[in-house]
C-alpha cells in the first residue's frame, strides 16, 4: 500500500505539472521555452536546498559531494541531464504546433514503445495480459484526448514532441538505477538547466514572462516537478518497465479531471469512458505482471 500511495502522489504531482503548464502557457502568462527553463532552474534550487538541509541535519555529506558520489557520478548525471533536456526542449518546441491532445498521445505513445522495448532487450518479460492492457490504456486515452474536428499533423512539431517522449523514456530508465534519488534528481535539474539556457539564448527574443507565470513556473519547478520526479526515481526501482511504462497514461486523464476541478473545466461522458478504459488496462498490465520467485 505504501508503494501505490507514492505512485499516485508521484501522478498526482506530475498531472499538477500539466495543469500549471496550461494556466502559465495558455493563459498568456509565459512562453513556453521561458517556463520550461525556470522550471528546472526552480527545481534545481529546491532539491539544492533540500540537500544542504540534510547535511546540516547529519553533520556529513553521504558517499561523496553534495551533488556526485556513489551512484551519482558525473556521467550518471550528464546522462540523467541530457535525457531531461531532451524532454523539456522537444516538449517546449513543439507546444504550439500541435494540439495538445494529440501531443499527449505522440508524447505517451514513443514512451511506451521505448520503455516496452527497453525492457524486452534488457530480458524484463512482457507477457500479452500486459501488452493487451497497455494497448487498452492507450485507446482510452486516445478515446479522451482525440482532437475533434479535422486533425493536422505538422511534421516538425510530431518529431519534437517524438523526441520529447524519447527523453522522458531514458530519463525514467535511468531513474532505475539511482541509488541516492533526491542527490540523483538536483543533479539531473543543475546540468539540465544549463543545457537548456544556450537554447533559450538563441531564441531569447521570443520570451514573455508575467508576474503570475513566474509563480506558476517555481511552483511547478520546485515542488511538482522537483519534489515529484526525486520520488519518481524512489519508486522505479520497484517498478518493472511495462508497470512504469503504462501507468503514465493516467497522467493526461488525471490532468483533465484536475482542470475540471481547479478550472471549471466540463467533464462528459467521453471523459469517464475513457478514463475507466485507462484505469482498466494499467490494472490489467499490474494484474498480468510476471510473478517473481
Amino acid at each position: 500500500m505504501k508503494l501505490v500511495s507514492l505512485v499516485l502522489l508521484v501522478l498526482i504531482a506530475f498531472a499538477a505539472n500539466s495543469v500549471l503548464g496550461r494556466m502559465a502557457i495558455g493563459w498568456g502568462h509565459m512562453d513556453a521555452l521561458g517556463f520550461g527553463l525556470l522550471r528546472l532552474a526552480s527545481g534545481a534550487g529546491a532539491l539544492v536546498l533540500l540537500l544542504w538541509l540534510q547535511v546540516l541535519r547529519s553533520g556529513r555529506l553521504q558517499g561523496g559531494g553534495l551533488l556526485t558520489g556513489g551512484a551519482t557520478t558525473v556521467w550518471e548525471a550528464l546522462k540523467g541531464g541530457a535525457a531531461l533536456t531532451l524532454y523539456m526542449i522537444g516538449f517546449c518546441l513543439a507546444y504550439k504546433g500541435l494540439d495538445a491532445g494529440l501531443g499527449a498521445l505522440i508524447l505517451f505513445g514513443v514512451v511506451q514503445i521505448s520503455m516496452f522495448g527497453w525492457g524486452a532487450l534488457r530480458g524484463s518479460r512482457t507477457t500479452t495480459g500486459q501488452v493487451l492492457g497497455a494497448a487498452l490504456a492507450f485507446a482510452g486515452l486516445a478515446f479522451v484526448v482525440w482532437p475533434s474536428g479535422p486533425v493536422q499533423v505538422p511534421l516538425g512539431a510530431s518529431l519534437l514532441m517524438a523526441a520529447s517522449g524519447v527523453g522522458w523514456a531514458a530519463y525514467t530508465l535511468l531513474g532505475r538505477g539511482a541509488g541516492d534519488p533526491l542527490r540523483a534528481t538536483a543533479t539531473n535539474f543543475l546540468v539540465a538547466t544549463a543545457m537548456m539556457l544556450p537554447v533559450v539564448a538563441v531564441l531569447f527574443a521570443q520570451l514573455h514572462v508575467t508576474a503570475t507565470g513566474l509563480a506558476l513556473a517555481v511552483l511547478s519547478g520546485a515542488v511538482t516537478s522537483g519534489l515529484g520526479y526525486a520520488l519518481w526515481y524512489r519508486v522505479l526501482p520497484q517498478l518493472q518497465p511495462a508497470v512504469a511504462a503504462t501507468i503514465q497514461l493516467s497522467v493526461p486523464v488525471l490532468a483533465i479531471l484536475g482542470g475540471a476541478l481547479v478550472l471549471a473545466e466540463p467533464v462528459g461522458l467521453r471523459l469517464i469512458l475513457g478514463t475507466t478504459a485507462v484505469l482498466g488496462g494499467i490494472a490489467l498490465v499490474i494484474w498480468a505482471a510476471p510473478k517473481r520467485a
